[in-house]
């Protein structure tokens, strides 16, 4: 009865990859993920959908090197150790590797990204930004600054206020 114990445990840690994988990789995740969903915290969030962008790789990786990786026998150990380090909160490595990989990679200016494309910003892309940007100009260079300024971009234009006319130069008249 002892050796059929023994022979028990023994399959079992042989083959807890096999056992643990998809509880850790897939089932927690899941269960987390939808947690996340039901906070208003952005931070599990981030967490999740990084870690699912981190395990579809690992899966393409897999997928395209499977040949390769069937003769090193330790892979699935070592991908079961890099999922519990980017599944298990304590670590939070998924968020970290998005922090120091992944973020910098598409935020970064200075790096060329053929993937990403940068969205230009329309400054007249909505009523309030013009506003917004008029009302910025005026603070800093004054009322009648900026009216010289609609009056060179106008060819002239006759003040409301002081019934003046400024020309393109924006002399007044």
């Amino acid at each position: 009865m002892g050796s059929g114990a023994g022979t028990f445990l023994k399959v079992l840690f042989k083959n807890i990859d096999v056992l643990a994988g998809p509880v850790v990789s897939l089932a927690y995740p899941l269960y987390a993920s939808v947690r996340a969903i039901e906070t208003k915290s952005p931070v599990d969030d981030q967490q999740w959908l990084t870690y699912w962008i981190l395990y579809s790789l690992i899966t393409l990786f897999e997928l395209t090197f499977a040949k390769v990786l069937e003769w090193i026998p330790i892979w699935s150990y070592v991908k079961l150790i890099a999922t519990c380090w980017l599944v298990i909160p304590y670590f939070n490595g998924a968020a970290y590797v998005y922090e120091n990989f992944i973020r910098p990679f598409f935020v970064s200016r200075q790096t060329v990204n053929i993937w990403y494309v940068p969205r230009k910003k329309d400054v007249f892309s909505k009523p309030d930004d013009i506003l917004a940007a008029a009302e910025k100009y005026i603070e800093e260079h004054g009322s009648d600054e900026f009216r010289r300024l609609i009056s060179k971009a106008d060819g002239g234009v006759k003040s409301r206020s002081s019934g003046y006319v400024f020309d393109s130069d924006g002399n007044r008249h």
